[in-house]
């Protein structure tokens, strides 16, 4: 697809993803965006950034109006998911539930082209709510008979992010001691969100047909090296406490049954530690795309004046 004014749909659009990909979108020169999302206050963030992107507020697991919205697109970008949670029924219901009414109304409306985000969970040893339904909703995609691309993305990171380093690199910031687990040596290939949504929209010029890519971050670095980088990046003078392994899982445990939307959940670290080791495509080579390395990107995500300060909530 090589016009810019056709209509692109982003569902989940308020999230992590999202808003980072109506930046890169409208960077491009793309000038009709429809963007759905049930977070109020995420949504009225992208609104106030982008008054001239078409807004709606929806639950996508309910069947409504925003079904309509996909009459006449060129392409649905689908984003929603549910990424934490206590019990697995929001899981079952964002990622399963909600997938099933938008790819049902992407064949009602004969969308030509759907661009799916999964999950590098969905090749994980890792076994939770998260990565089961991550990989029932690609499944279905995959089955789906639309036109389509998949695109598993590794951990990421940027602008707007309330959890994961954007979370850390603020909770950092407020405390003269930070904790990390164990010896902190859990290799992880973070990927940059604007490297990642310009993958995002070579899928969406290209339209590749049922092509499967893993995105992986280029740069492999130890948790605890992560930590470094952003304390480094920001200026910070906090210190680094190591705490084990056993006694880290249960103060998140206890911080859990305190809190509605824990930012790092026992079941994180699990994965954290899991000894993943991700494989991915040249996305310079595929894509066009060479990413940042890691610390540019943190210095752009947690420095930048442009976006760095506004923070979406979990």
């Amino acid at each position: 697809m090589n016009d810019k004014s056709a209509k692109i749909v982003l569902t989940g659009a308020a999230g992590l993803v999202g808003q980072n990909l109506v930046v890169e979108l409208k960077a491009q020169g793309y000038t009709r965006l429809v963007a759905i999302d049930k977070h109020t206050h995420n949504l009225e963030i992208l609104r106030g950034l982008h008054p001239d992107v078409e807004v709606i507020h929806a639950d996508l697991a309910e069947p409504g109006g925003w079904e309509q919205a996909l009459e006449g697109a060129r392409c649905v970008v689908q984003l929603h998911a549910q990424i934490t949670g206590k019990t697995t029924e929001p899981f079952t219901r964002n990622n399963v539930d909600a997938t099933r009414l938008v790819l049902d109304a992407c064949k009602r409306h004969r969308t030509p082209y759907l661009v799916h985000i999964s999950s590098s969970v969905v090749n994980s040893v890792a076994d939770d709510d998260y990565t089961r339904t991550k990989a029932i909703q690609e499944a279905m995609v995959v089955q789906s008979g639309l036109h389509h691309c998949v695109l598993r993305p590794t951990l990421m990171f940027g602008w707007f992010d309330p959890k994961h380093l954007g979370w850390l690199s603020r909770f950092m910031a407020k405390t003269p001691l930070f904790p990390i687990p164990g010896d902190g040596k859990f290799m992880r290939q973070p990927l940059y969100e604007r490297d990642f949504c310009r993958c995002i929209v070579n899928c969406i010029e290209r339209e590749p047909d049922g092509d499967i890519y893993d995105i992986v971050g280029d740069t492999r670095i130890d948790y605890v090296d992560i930590i470094r980088t952003i304390k480094r990046a920001k200026g910070l003078r906090t210190w680094i406490v190591h705490i084990p392994m056993g006694f880290f899982a249960f103060l998140l445990r206890t911080y859990s049954m305190f809190s509605r939307k824990p930012p790092f959940t026992a079941d994180q670290l699990k994965a954290l530690s899991a000894g993943d080791d991700f494989k991915g495509v040249d996305t310079q080579a595929v894509f066009g795309v060479t990413q940042h390395s890691f610390e540019a990107a943190v210095l752009e995500s947690y420095c930048d004046p442009t976006y760095s300060h506004i923070v979406l909530k979990r």
